[in-house]
């Protein structure tokens, strides 16, 4: 293994997802969406905790000043108490295109909570991002995605990145950090090589990172899209990377064993577990939801 990685939980994931580190606890949260599983990592103790939900949870952020989470699930946006296990909806019915389900979910710095949906075929282009306002307002703002991945935001607040792992296609967009609205969508990143964007996160520096799924890699980019530096996975399906640890400068990788035969699997046996990463860079604090 590359000597800048590291397995530390050996969660064999069937879909590893959205590492959310939590700097009150000192500790990671991620999912395993096709397990409806929320996991906790608190590498003091080395103590992992899990919850089971009552549907499949593929994105989610904790709240500012309630406990438990707010989530993209299956079906719906909801905020989940994690002792009772129960979802109070925010938004369902309706809400989703037909054949669609959400993927993907991350908090803005003004508090706001962001979601994409994917379309479960993972063939046509049906699925959406949507925006949750403090006030829990829901607000649609792009249509004709595949599977909608990786969101982050500049340090300065002014442009906003969206993967399309379907389209293979990282686009940009003029962000206004007071409303929360996007425009001028630009291709930022556009690969044709055979590699697939996940998801990710950005540093103190300003620079992405994002796991490429299929690839066995997570790769840091410039602002200006250029790739800075390359860093080999023991596994082929990462999946989404968050920084966390007391200083913020461990980044910690989630990764997936699905649709891998048990050929691939013999040759990948840490596929499903989470990694931590000496990047040689700090990362920034993730937000909670709420004003």
């Amino acid at each position: 293994m590359n000597n800048l990685v590291r397995s530390v939980v050996s969660s064999a994931n069937l879909l590893g997802e959205v590492p959310v580190w939590d700097i009150r606890e000192q500790a990671l949260y991620w999912v395993d969406i096709d397990r409806a599983l929320l996991q906790r990592f608190s590498p003091a103790s080395g103590e992992v905790r899990n919850w089971s939900m009552p549907e499949r949870l593929s994105g989610f952020a904790l709240r500012k000043d309630a406990p438990g989470i707010i989530g993209a699930f299956e079906s719906g946006i909801g905020f989940c108490d994690l002792d009772l296990g129960k979802i109070e909806w925010i938004g369902r019915d309706g809400l989703l295109a037909s054949g669609t389900i959400f993927n993907e979910g991350k908090v803005d710095r003004a508090g706001r909570f962001w979601a994409g949906s994917k379309d479960e075929s993972l063939t046509h282009s049906t699925a959406s991002l949507y925006r949750i306002d403090t006030d829990l307002s829901i607000t649609r703002l792009v249509d004709g995605l595949g599977i909608a991945n990786f969101f982050a935001w500049s340090l300065d607040n002014r442009r906003f990145w969206l993967a399309d792992s379907l389209a293979k296609q990282v686009s940009a967009f003029d962000y206004d950090h007071a409303t929360g609205n996007i425009e001028n969508r630009s291709v930022f990143l556009q690969f044709t090589d055979g590699q697939t964007p996940d998801g990710g996160t950005i540093d103190a520096e300003g620079y992405l990172w994002i796991a490429m799924w299929g690839n066995w890699k997570i790769v840091r980019f410039a602002p200006d899209g250029s790739v800075d530096r390359e860093i080999a996975m023991p596994v082929s399906q990462p999946t989404s990377c968050m920084f966390g640890g007391a200083d913020l400068r461990t980044l910690y990788v989630t990764s997936a064993r699905w649709g891998l035969s048990s050929e691939e699997l013999a040759k990948q046996p840490l596929a499903g577990n989470v990694f931590a990463v000496d990047p040689g860079v700090a990362g920034v604090a993730e937000p909670r939801f709420g004003a």
